[in-house]
């Protein structure tokens, strides 16, 4: 499959009947939660769980959704979601492309940014990245 970025991180996804509107086709608060957990696994995989968000008191949070949707997904559609990071000034912004992708016919169905800040959970406020997120974030940064 040929994505926008080099070296994705890529997640399965299926549309349920739940992502279903009453359009017939899956509603854009889903491409929302899709985006979510993707970047949570994505996070994951790189080391940085919730476990290790709370014993941190840091978390990267939501700040904006830039979302183009291009194609309309159908219930037991199978798809392909890719996330890269992108931009990351190492104190308290980040921000991750994405792309969704329904593989049997190569059509890409959203591409979004999403800006993330750093916060500390405690208190909500915006906090300098501690030096774990720099460790597991850092190697994970594309030039787009």
């Amino acid at each position: 499959m040929s994505w926008d970025l080099a070296t994705p991180f890529i997640i399965d996804l299926r549309v349920g009947n739940e992502d279903i509107d009453g359009l017939g086709h899956a509603n854009n608060a889903a491409y929302v939660t899709w985006l979510e957990r993707c970047a949570w696994r994505h996070s994951q995989r790189l080391g940085l769980d919730l476990t290790e968000y709370r014993r941190l008191d840091r978390a990267m949070a939501v700040v904006r959704h830039e979302i183009d949707y291009l194609a309309a997904g159908y219930e037991d559609d199978e798809l392909q979601l890719a996330t890269w990071i992108v931009e990351w000034d190492q104190r308290l912004r980040m921000i991750r492309r994405f792309q969704l992708k329904r593989p049997c016919d190569g059509v890409t169905l959203l591409r979004a940014q999403t800006t993330f800040a750093c916060i500390e959970l405690s208190t909500g406020k915006p906090k300098r990245m501690p030096p774990e997120f720099i460790d597991g974030y850092g190697p994970a940064l594309i030039r787009a």
